[in-house]
């Protein structure tokens, strides 16, 4: 912290000289910095350089090193991290590059693999990962719910909550930081589990040109190319990569590309700017979701091809003949052409300006669209989605006193305006469209204010308390279209709501020794409903669904960090959250007109505890040996919640409490063991041995069915020469088997909806194994190869 204005004229004077410590939140993480070690949690480090306790960590992967360069040039004592990128209190883990930069890392899954507290899941899509922080969105079929999710501080979560991974190549990012527990104080609508932050690399640190391949099984194919430069007044890192493969799964088959640019522009020692751009376009045809007794007798879906010869356990989808009333006809995945063709065009613009040492404004905006055209059932989705986001912050680093306090103030605006169409699709082939079946036009915007106060009121303690609201308005109508032989109706369907959230936060963080860390939080949160879900009844169809309210939650987090050592690093952090109207979304069944619908949950409870452990045993003997630990139990239970089933003419209601709510595994582990050679005649190579255990997890609201959990082996051995073998150590290579065991497992299971027998009990096991629309099958066992040349 800066204390004297001759330390401010000091600082001044060279600020100019930095192309990464001073800008963007994640450049804390560039070359000049320490790096962190991988899946750190970081909620107790304190916001400004005061006080800091020295950090070491193992050194970066040699295939990510830069080239020596003439100079480097470190500034100590101003600390220009957002506060929403080091949230002071709240609990966060992080995974850097090594965690996954030496393995086939196609997804966000492979980034995010070893942080506590995150599980993932399979969507719609080779890249569509599910990625679920202490269980929010694990109940749906896709993308990332319930988050804020941002890129070097740019925000991916449009204005309706929706946020995707298939924009995600892990080749081209540095780490990612993930923020847990209700968290709308700082981050705003739809924070209501806690928000993530991904990390591309600085253009400094690959000082040139990377060229890589990956390959592997199904036919996986992935070229990328990266470039990076950087000096004293800018840094710019440009990726791009195509990805291709088959699946293993008929009717898979995939072709993705993916473009990511970043450039930072000192102008003057107290401004900056920041540009981002992404690219993203996903062509993949689609499988369809089967019930438990479909996956149980043919997970893969062997001989699906012609639904009407079709072997045991295939899916298909009954598709109107005319493509607009009247007779079905059963038609297989592959004949009717199901798939998604998305296109995702993400560009930032931020300016940064410093006031002086202590005081620094941002303003940036945004505008992001995403435009989809998705056959993935009956019906074929198409439409644009244009959002446009403003958001200005200040933050101020002073004193009350001797003592240090961080103020923080900031405001965004964000819009989405959209117009879709659904339409029939017919058994001719290609995802041939029919009648028109739905169109909706509207729009949402989020208007929004925050505070925070983080004061260090002792020497080992620090305080923080925020304040957030956003005012939200959703407008839309919604035409529905149904079909005679001689006639169409229309139904019209509108939905204009309003909705005012407030979001108070408190933490307290004590650190007695170098030690030990101590963090206690209270934090709440708040998630307005989607347009989508208003337009879908619980009986799957299009229709008013509009009475829905805002989910909000309250948590409580009690965390602790241990490292008495460079060799150990123990994090745990125990979590009871209470959830108001919570969303809950599960399928209504394949053939039915929407699929899926949203209704609200009056009283939730979710507890938990995580745990997170790196431990280097043999330091001296065998000082590339490093063991890691995640492991997340999550229980979540209903405590005020009547479902209401329906079955003909008869009706009933089933209370709900004490039940635990579907689609959440209690039990997610990962562990590995890993060996580098730090030295000698096998100095670079590497290798760990990997298992993910996952336990079985409930699928419907009364507990009726569950989803079998598994344990899968992972290995893999990489090699990066040494820099004594002259130009061979810019190479890298690895090879992984994955599922070595080829176990038959689950990857993504949605939740199913409970039925009624008409004589008024529910149905059985045996009946809701029968549902259709819910699980994807993982990977049989698969073999990853690939390289890395660096020029």
């Amino acid at each position: 912290m800066i204390r004297t204005t001759e330390d401010a004229r000091r600082v001044s004077a060279v600020v100019g000289a930095l192309a990464l410590a001073m800008l963007q939140p994640d450049s804390a993480r560039a070359s000049a910095a320490r790096p962190r070690p991988p899946s750190r949690s970081t909620h107790a480090a304190p916001a400004s350089s005061e006080g800091r306790a020295p950090q070491k960590s193992k050194p970066r992967l040699q295939s990510d090193r830069p080239e020596p360069r003439p100079e480097e040039i470190t500034v100590n004592g101003v600390d220009r991290l957002s506060v929403a990128a080091r949230p002071t209190g709240q609990t966060t883990y992080s995974a850097e590059r090594s965690d996954f930069a030496n393995r086939s890392a196609q997804t966000a899954a492979d980034m995010m693999a070893t942080i506590p507290g995150v599980t993932v899941m399979q969507g719609n899509g080779p890249r569509d990962t599910v990625i679920s922080v202490r269980g929010s969105g694990a109940r749906q079929s896709y993308g990332l719910k319930n988050l804020s999710v941002t890129e070097d501080g740019f925000p991916v979560t449009q204005p309706d909550g929706t946020a995707r991974a298939d924009l995600i190549d892990p080749h081209a990012y540095a780490g990612v930081d993930v923020f847990q527990g209700p968290a709308s104080s700082l981050y705003g609508n739809y924070a209501i589990n806690g928000a993530i932050n991904f990390r591309t690399r600085n253009g400094a640190d690959i000082h040139g040109v990377e060229l890589g391949s990956d390959f592997g099984s199904f036919g996986m194919i992935n070229n990328y190319v990266t470039l990076g430069a950087g000096n004293r007044r800018y840094d710019f890192m440009l990726f791009g990569s195509d990805v291709r493969g088959n699946g293993f799964i008929p009717n898979s088959a995939y072709a993705t590309s993916t473009e990511n640019m970043r450039l930072r522009v000192v102008l003057t020692p107290s401004d900056r700017l920041v540009l981002k751009v992404i690219n993203n376009v996903t062509d993949t045809f689609l499988p369809l979701r089967l019930s438990l007794s479909q996956y149980l007798a043919n997970p893969y879906q062997r001989g699906c091809a012609n639904a009407a010869s079709a072997a045991n356990g295939c899916a298909s989808v009954n598709l109107l003949s005319n493509g607009r009333y009247g007779a079905t006809q059963a038609t297989s995945p592959q004949r009717a052409g199901l798939g998604r063709f998305d296109r995702r065009t993400i560009v930032g613009l931020r300016w940064e300006h410093d006031f002086n040492a202590q005081t620094q404004w941002r303003t940036q905006f945004t505008y992001d669209q995403r435009h989809v055209d998705q056959p993935t059932s009956t019906t074929a989705f198409v439409g644009p989605f244009n959002s446009y986001n403003v958001q200005t912050d200040l933050t101020n680093r002073g004193h009350i006193g001797a003592t240090p306090l961080t103020s923080f103030v900031g405001a965004n605006f964000d819009y989405m305006d959209y117009g879709y169409q659904v339409y029939n699709l017919t058994p001719q082939g290609g995802a041939t469209r029919g009648a028109l079946n739905s169109t909706s036009y509207g729009h949402q915007f989020n208007i929004g204010l925050r505070f925070q106060e983080d004061w260090k009121f002792a020497p080992k303690w620090r305080a923080v308390v925020g304040l957030g609201g956003t005012y939200s308005d959703i407008g839309a109508v919604e035409t529905l279209y149904a079909y005679g032989a001689s006639s169409r109706s229309l139904q019209y369907v509108t939905a204009n709501r309003y909705f005012f959230n407030l979001a108070p936060e408190a933490s307290v963080v004590y650190a007695p020794s170098k030690a030990w860390t101590l963090h206690t939080r209270v934090g709440t949160a708040y998630a307005t409903p989607s347009y989508s879900s208003f337009f879908v009844t619980p009986q799957g169809n299009y229709g008013n669904n509009t009475s829905l309210k805002s989910e909000t939650s309250l948590g409580f987090d009690l965390g602790a960090e241990w490292r008495p050592s460079a060799d150990i690093d123990v994090q745990a952090t125990g979590f009871y959250e209470f959830y108001h109207n919570e969303f809950v979304s599960q399928s209504a069944g394949v053939n039915t007109a929407a699929g899926s619908y949203t209704f609200n949950a009056p009283a939730s409870e979710h507890r938990g505890v995580e745990l997170g452990a790196t431990w280097r045993p043999l330091r001296t003997r065998l000082p590339g040996l490093q063991l890691k630990l995640s492991y997340t139990y999550d229980d979540q239970i209903y405590t005020n919640y009547t479902e209401t089933l329906t079955s003909g003419a008869v009706s009933r209601s089933f209370s709900r409490k004490g039940r635990y709510i579907p689609g959440v595994a209690p039990h997610f582990l990962n562990a590995r063991v890993m060996y580098d050679q730090p030295d000698g005649v096998f100095e670079g190579f590497g290798a760990f041995a990997e298992v993910a255990w996952r336990s079985d997890m409930w699928i419907d609201n009364a507990n009726i069915l569950k989803v079998p959990g598994y344990a899968l082996l992972n290995l893999e051995v990489h090699y990066d020469p040494p820099a004594r073998f002259g130009w061979a150590h810019r190479l890298h290579s690895y090879f992984e088997v994955q599922n070595v065991t080829n176990q038959i497992y689950a990857a993504g299971a949605t939740v199913i909806a409970d039925s009624l027998l008409s004589s008024g009990r529910q149905a059985g096991a045996a009946t809701l194994a029968g549902k259709t629309g819910s699980i994807y099958a993982g990977s049989p066992r698969a073999f990853m190869g690939g390289v890395r040349v660096r020029f």
